[in-house]
């Protein structure tokens, strides 16, 4: 199986965003998706930034994509997955990770080939032969969907696809036009004040009890656990999955990825510790641990 970096789902400072890539380039993963794929509000990075990064990685030999934002609110938001759209035509190495199905009805009239991106909501094998018909190359499936859904949709899918599995990191659950950071600081979405830059990895939300509950990400919410799939590699392998995908989060990045490449290789690897969960591959709550994987 490759391994996979997914899109950045934090806001950094665009020069922790530049190191951050620095180190991917020697980073053993196959695939990277680069771009802004929460809030059309965050502007450290513009997109001669994200070229800048994607053509260094292509240099080194990795598969760039460029993702898209889930939620198209405005001209400018059209403009912007048009410019990403282009820049994909003028340069092969490029592809478009589409996250929005206003963006893959762009892609077909184009006729560019795309990756499906988590958010399009493939539950299906019906909904993929649509993709695959407008362009689709590869699907990333959504991280809710468990193992027997997913064993069935790969019976019946479309030939030529690669599936893409979410892997490892916090689970993206949920998108809203309002921003719930900003709310938290009693601020409106359009004066935001861009507070999510404080939180690298996301704002912790806990329970009256104080467990764990969420985690605020812009107009993003997230688990507040870290997704973990270590264990379940060799079945997502015998079920043809073609890639796994990484989350990227602010500390540890580069051991996390030559831990899983280690994995893939066949060979013994440490895992740095963490909060872990995987309860929707076993068809359970998402935030449950199920006993007998690896801890």
């Amino acid at each position: 199986m490759k391994l996979a970096l997914g899109p950045l789902l934090y806001y950094w400072p665009r020069q922790r965003v530049m190191d951050f890539y620095a180190e991917m380039i020697e980073a053993p993963v196959d695939v990277v998706y680069l771009g802004e794929a929460v809030c059309s509000r965050r502007h450290e990075m513009r997109l001669d930034d994200y070229l800048e990064v994607a053509t260094l990685l292509a240099d080194a030999g990795k598969e760039v994509a460029l993702s898209t934002l889930p939620l198209i609110e405005s001209e400018s938001d059209l403009k912007a997955v048009r410019r990403l759209m282009d820049a994909a035509q003028d340069d092969p190495r490029l592809t478009i990770e589409a996250n929005e199905m206003g963006a893959v009805r762009q892609l077909a009239e184009r006729g560019q080939r795309f990756v499906a991106g988590p958010t399009l909501n493939v539950f299906n094998s019906h909904t993929l032969k649509i993709l695959a018909d407008c362009g689709a190359t590869r699907w990333v499936m959504p991280p809710e969907v468990g193992r027997s859904a997913l064993s069935g949709i790969m019976r019946e899918m479309p030939a030529g696809i690669e599936t893409e599995v979410f892997a490892h990191g916090r689970l993206p659950l949920a998108y809203s036009a309002r921003c719930f950071t900003a709310r938290r600081y009693r601020l409106q979405k359009d004066g935001c004040e861009f507070r999510c830059i404080q939180f690298p990895d996301g704002l912790p939300v806990k329970t009256r009890e104080g467990e764990p509950f969420l985690t605020l990400n812009g107009i993003q919410t997230q688990s507040a656990k870290l997704y973990h799939l270590e264990s379940e590699l060799p079945e997502l392998a015998a079920l043809g999955v073609g890639l796994i995908r990484l989350s990227p989060q602010a500390e540890g990045m580069a051991e996390l990825v030559h831990a899983y490449r280690a994995l893939l290789d066949g060979q013994p690897a440490a895992m740095p510790p963490g909060d872990y969960c995987n309860g929707f591959w076993y068809d359970r709550p998402g935030l449950d641990w199920v006993s007998g994987t690896t801890p």
